[in-house]
């Protein structure tokens, strides 16, 4: 499949940030602290007017919500923050590239946020502060940063086996829980799709008439590579209306993030035709030995089912199997989807696959020790060490679903002597990973 990859060898290209230069930026951290939405929620407003086109780009509930400002003001603070050492935020660097690979970035269009991010700058700031040596330096550092961005996504672009996006056609469509619903998709020239990494995500485009705009989103890959199929497995959100009384599109709940994932579930049927971007993501499976922990709350069970029928797989050396421990947290039977799929596993698997669930508000006729393990919300001491793999100093923990589940997963595995470099959190939206 052909692939045309811009270079950015025509964008401008600074030379280091000289030491005076580097002061210069650090001096601008407290107006970062306390102007940077403002200056990127400007940038956002008059780019998108300027360039009507990216609206196909940046999602319309995230900019209505304002959470793409203030994701993208905080990135700025990081980086002025560490502008002498940009270690710490490498991982979020690498989140974000990941990203733009998904939605097709190109190098050209960081010429354009580059216009309207100085020119923001300059009108919040003051032409009369960002002026001289300072606003040169930051014109450099911006170039210097995106230089970074442009590499590393050229890099995947040329991994990827395309690039932008490709037809694919729902094959299937599979409700798995209440809320949950699988979505298959076949690519529509029948050529066979290159293995991906369990955990990485997909993003799909659909072209919404009353926005006048395509919308994109992110969706985990919920199954182990397929060479004929992607799966995706999309919750839907209770009382956002999709469709209106009289049958058309309702696009007053748009902001709502739900939104276009409530949109999948009413308008896309078997047969559609949809486009989708080659599989990205910087959160997927190690290739170790190591025994594998999966903690997962709602939603945040699609990636990590991929991981769980991969290392279940055929392709799997009966020798060589890692010890998986799946601990999962749904409100109740109703909710909790692919039970019946992950209890087949563990009994088809008994030595390999142990696991724990956990339901917060059983059902009636749910039944303890049958439905599900322990009442409650998922809690680290309600566990067996035999199953969190506590014992072994190589285990390797994926945590996935709401961003405080994660954060407070986090803490207690690090409670528990858990080092911080075994534990990975997939995070859902714009955002760094929990801390």
């Amino acid at each position: 499949m052909d692939k045309v990859i811009e270079t950015g060898a025509d964008l401008p290209h600074p030379p280091p940030l000289t030491p005076e230069q580097r002061t210069l930026i650090k001096t601008t951290v407290p107006m970062l602290a306390e102007h940077g939405t403002a200056i990127t929620t400007r940038m956002y407003s008059q780019m998108l007017a300027a360039h009507p086109e990216l609206q196909n780009v940046f999602s319309h509930s995230k900019q209505q919500r304002g959470q793409q400002p203030e994701a993208l003001a905080r990135a700025i603070y990081a980086y002025a923050s560490h502008i002498d050492d940009l270690t710490p935020i490498l991982p979020v660097v690498e989140c974000i590239a990941h990203k733009h690979a998904s939605i097709h970035i190109l190098p050209s269009q960081y010429a354009i946020v580059a216009t309207h991010l100085m020119d923001a700058i300059t009108h919040v700031v003051g032409a009369d502060t960002f002026t001289g040596a300072l606003y040169d330096a930051w014109g450099a550092a911006y170039w210097n940063l995106a230089h970074v961005f442009i590499d590393r996504e050229r890099e995947l672009y040329e991994a990827a086996a395309w690039t932008s996006w490709r037809e694919f056609v729902v094959q299937r469509k599979v409700a798995e829980s209440d809320e949950i619903t699988s979505f298959y998709f076949r690519p529509k020239d029948g050529a066979p799709l290159a293995p991906y990494r369990p955990g990485q995500y997909i993003s799909v485009q659909r072209f919404i008439p009353e926005l006048g705009a395509m919308q994109n989103r992110q969706y985990s890959l919920s199954d182990a590579p397929n060479p004929e199929c992607y799966r995706i497995s999309v919750k839907r959100e209770d009382g956002i209306r999709t469709v209106s009384q009289s049958g058309s599109l309702d696009t007053t709940p748009a902001a709502h993030p739900g939104w276009m994932s409530n949109l999948l579930h009413t308008t896309l049927a078997e047969g559609d035709t949809v486009d989708l971007a080659h599989p990205f993501g910087e959160f997927f499976l190690d290739d170790s030995s190591a025994p594998v922990v999966l903690l997962a709350a709602g939603v945040g069970v699609t990636p990590l089912l991929a991981m769980l029928n991969t290392l279940t797989g055929p392709a799997q050396s009966a020798g060589a199997l890692r010890p998986v421990s799946w601990i999962q947290a749904a409100r109740n039977g109703r909710a909790h989807a692919f039970k019946t799929h992950v209890a087949s596993v563990a009994r088809a698997h008994p030595e390999q696959v142990k696991t724990k669930v956990f339901y917060s508000a059983p059902a009636e006729g749910e039944v303890l020790g049958q439905d599900y393990d322990v009442c409650g919300r998922l809690d680290l001491d309600k566990v067996d060490t035999v199953i969190l793999k506590l014992h072994d100093g190589t285990a390797q923990y994926y945590v996935c679903g709401p961003e405080a589940f994660m954060v407070d997963m986090r803490a207690a595995l690090n409670a528990r002597g858990v080092a911080g470099s075994r534990v990975h959190c997939e995070v859902f939206g714009a955002g760094a990973t929990p801390q």
